[in-house]
This record gives C-alpha cells, structure tokens and sequence, in this order.
C-alpha cells in the first residue's frame, strides 16, 4: 500500500484527525473528477488513496474522522444534483403549501445537513460518538440574534445524533456557544480568525460544561472544537495597508507565517490550560516555493499537533498533486522566526489577533476577517434561499386556479 499524504500527516500525532470540508454528499463526484484528471499510471493508486480516505460502503474505516460544510459547500452541493434537489424541493412545497420562502430555505438546507449526517452516522456509532460528525451552520445572515441562533440550533441537532452545530465567533455567538454546550450539544465554533476568539470561545464551552455537570446533563457523546479560519485571517487588506503605512513590506512567507503563529499560540495555550475543546485548522492555502518544489506551510508547520485539520477539495487537491515530495514532522510546538515576529509585532492587525487580549469581546463582529466571511456566506444562504424561490414560483404557477 502506497500511503497517501493526508496518511503520512496523521503520523505526526496519533491524536490528530482529518475531516473532509464539503458535503458528504459530493465526495464521490469529486474523487471521480479526480481520477478522470490524473494520468493512466497513478489512476490505480490514485484510486485506492482517495478510497480510502472516505470508505462509501463502511465509513468507520475511513482515513477522514468527520465532515464540516458551510453554506457554500451546501449549495454547490445543491447544485451538484439539480435534479434531485429540484424534485425534492417541489415535492416539499407541495406537501407544505402554507411555508414561506424562509421556511422552505431552512428545510432544504437541514435536508442537506440531514442527508451527509447518515453517511457519517456508521463511523459515529461505531465509535461510540467520538468520530463521525458532520457540522451543520446556523443561518449566517442571523449571526447577531442569539435566540434565533439557539432555536436552529435545537432544530439541527434534532436531525441525527451526529450533527455538530456550527456557532459564529460573534459577540452574541459566544453566548450561543455557552448555552448549547450547557444542553449537552456538540459545536464547532466558526467565524473565527483571532486569538481572543478562540480564547472566549474556550472559556464559554468550559462554563458550559460546568453547568451542563450540575445539571446532569449526559456529556458521554458530545465534543467541541474550535475552528480557526487561517487563511482568511492573513488574506484581508488590512494587515498590508497597516504593514506599508508603517514602512513594512510583508512577503508572501510573512503573511502565512502570521497565520501560523496565531494557530501556534492558540494550541499551546488551551493545551497548557487543559481545555476540553479541541483546535481545528481550516481555509489552509497551499505555497510556497521552496528552492525550486512546493511546499503546503499552512499544513507542514502544523504537522504533529493533537489538533483537527479540515480538508476540502481545493486542499486537497494541491496535496495530492505534491504527492512524495512533502516530508511530515512534528513542528507545531516550534517557534515562529523572530524576524518575522518583529514585523508583525509592529502592525495593530496582527497584535489583535495574536495578543491574547488583543480584542474585546465588542469588537468580534466588526474585525475585518469577520465582516468578509459573514458576507461572503450570507451570499451563498442567499443564493441558496433563491433557488428555492425559484422552485416555490414554479411550483405555485403550476397548481389550477380554483
């Protein structure tokens, strides 16, 4: 057996776990489209590490340990299988005639949370809950209204006992977060880019626990992780604006590098302080160039931590392609550069995300990283939301006026 590079990563760690970041729902097509690209001669092995990776037939034997999506990830899942969903939405207008357009949304998308919920279901159960959940998020336009945002809650992990709900780091989401783990509902916190975020986010789940211990609350299958958005940390405009005004130039290996340190932090300090969520790297991007072969830092320089890494198709696709030439060790216990420390210790930007009282808890909703991912999701809940317009209108024109 030739080991695949998501394989070789989890060496580091026997602790570590990797999660697919896309609907369960599209996998099959993906690794199709996969070894459709690839050249006759690695398609055989090719095909037997992407097989193995999420195992259709028997997923408790899958590499991957979990599923996390997002609304864009359910909407292209949506809009992987029109067909389908187009039948299904109609069949559940019709049944449901009196729903508005909301309503239909919200159903459609629990449907689609529901549906790759059962195809982790088996690893989920064969592992006693430890492994086998699949993220469902709350509506992201909401991410401010704490009572709208408990009561989706509620509904998603209503739909199997494997659904892991996903929480804004917003100011309101922190308290959301508190609430559902006092409940005894796993979560997977999101929107979630800075040091001080993870920090209340750890610190909210903790009082949880606390309060769902005093109440009896059964805790036997619940988890919590905390997700921290790295690359959309280190993309926004503000970290280069500040940089130039005070006289820096951040290279392409600085910027990933604040990434990296912010991440690094973070383990240490909940590692240290022996808390019960566990951290989860995403929005990973691959780079650089190191004499003359390509490197995947956002990974490499995270290998042999008890942490979660979540991979989606653009991730892995990079991956799979640098293939032998990445070698794995443990390096997330090591030291960013002081070089880089300097620079970046100089930028306001970066010590709020770094610092771990960087930022208030009034200002989560407003940081830059925050405003661009909200929006950037409220876009696909609305492009999903639109589809389902679109179908109520077919639908509605189609019934004979009485």
């Amino acid at each position: 057996m030739i080991e695949s590079p998501v394989e070789r990563l989890l060496k580091t760690n026997p602790d570590m776990e990797v999660w697919w970041d896309s609907s369960p729902l599209v996998y099959e097509q993906w690794t199709q489209k996969m070894l459709d690209a690839a050249s006759p001669e690695r398609r055989p092995v090719l095909e037997e590490q992407l097989r193995r990776l999420f195992v259709v037939e028997d997923p408790a034997r899958s590499v991957f340990r979990g599923c996390t999506t997002n609304p864009p990830l359910s909407l292209k899942a949506v809009q992987a299988d029109p067909e389908f969903w187009s039948r299904w939405v109609d069949d559940f207008i019709r049944a449901h005639p009196d729903l508005d357009q909301k309503a239909v949304f919200w159903a459609t998308y629990k449907e689609v949370v529901k549906r790759g919920a059962e195809m982790f279901l088996p690893m989920f159960e064969a592992s006693n809950g430890r492994y086998g959940w699949i993220s469902g998020q709350l509506d992201p336009r909401l991410f401010t209204e704490k009572e709208i945002m408990i009561q989706q809650a509620e509904e998603l992990s209503a739909l199997q006992p494997n659904v892991m709900i996903k929480v804004p780091a917003s100011q309101e989401g922190i308290e959301v977060l508190e609430v559902l783990t006092s409940r005894g509902i796993s979560t997977n916190v999101t929107t979630c880019f800075t040091l001080p975020q993870i920090l209340a986010a750890s610190q909210a789940v903790e009082r949880g626990v606390a309060q769902a211990q005093e109440k009896g609350v059964d805790l036997t299958r619940w988890r919590s992780v905390i997700t921290m958005m790295i690359g959309r940390l280190t993309e926004r405009k503000a970290l280069v604006e500040q940089a130039r005004r005070r006289g820096i130039e951040l290279t392409w290996q600085d910027k990933h590098w604040f990434g990296i340190a912010v991440f690094r932090r973070a383990y240490r300090i909940l590692q240290d302080r022996g808390a019960v969520s566990k951290l989860l790297a995403c929005s990973l991007r691959h780079g650089p160039v190191v004499a003359g072969k390509p490197r995947f830092w956002d990974i490499e320089k995270l290998a042999g931590g008890e942490i979660v890494f979540t991979f989606p198709p653009y991730v892995l696709e990079p991956l799979f392609a640098i293939g032998d030439g990445l070698h794995f060790r443990p390096q997330i216990e090591e030291d960013v550069p002081e070089e880089v420390m300097d620079k970046l210790m100089r930028i306001p930007y970066a010590i709020q995300a770094y610092d771990p009282n960087g930022m208030a808890l009034e200002q989560f909703n407003t940081h830059p990283a925050t405003l661009y991912t909200i929006e950037q999701f409220s876009k696909a809940a609305n492009g999903l939301e639109a589809f389902v317009a679109e179908r109520i209108a077919l639908v509605r024109e189609a019934v004979p006026a009485s």
